[in-house]
């Protein structure tokens, strides 16, 4: 199963790929780490952005799109851009789209640690987040 992982921050969809499959995770390499979006109040630039991540969805293959939950309330809340990227991606026709807490993130990792380092996956260091919600999303499942 190959799994996209994505972490909401300000203007940024920070994405990570994985597949998983005979009980071994793989990263597969990916053009992009995170999608950008310029005016969140520009309907044209909402649009290039659902059509950029829906391209690179197609591109590779993916077959279900996990999303990190953000609070909507307090301190830590996301912000209003996050959710309007998080709804772009939701309402990509035919794409299987999951909307994951922290706490089953955490609780999966619990159960599923990771085998190395995160440093030795040769990701970027801003797109652990997105990793480890794929990770765990994989997990939970296998």
């Amino acid at each position: 199963m190959k799994i996209c992982g994505v972490e909401l921050k300000a203007n940024d969809a920070i994405i990570c790929l994985l597949s998983h499959s005979d009980s071994v995770v793989h990263l597969p390499d990916c053009r992009v780490s995170k999608l950008t979006i310029g005016n969140a109040n520009d309907t044209q630039e909402i649009r290039k952005f659902q059509f950029s991540f829906a391209k690179l969805v197609e591109d590779y293959q993916i077959e279900k799109v996990v999303i990190r939950q953000r609070q909507t309330k307090g301190k830590f809340a996301g912000g209003a851009v996050g959710f309007k990227l998080e709804a772009a991606i939701q309402l990509i026709e035919g794409l299987n789209v999951e909307v994951v807490s922290p706490t089953e993130i955490k609780e999966s990792l619990k159960r599923n640690p990771l085998a190395i380092a995160f440093k030795e996956t040769g990701l970027k260091q801003y797109q652990e987040q997105a990793f480890a919600t794929a990770y765990a999303c994989v997990m939970k499942r296998g």
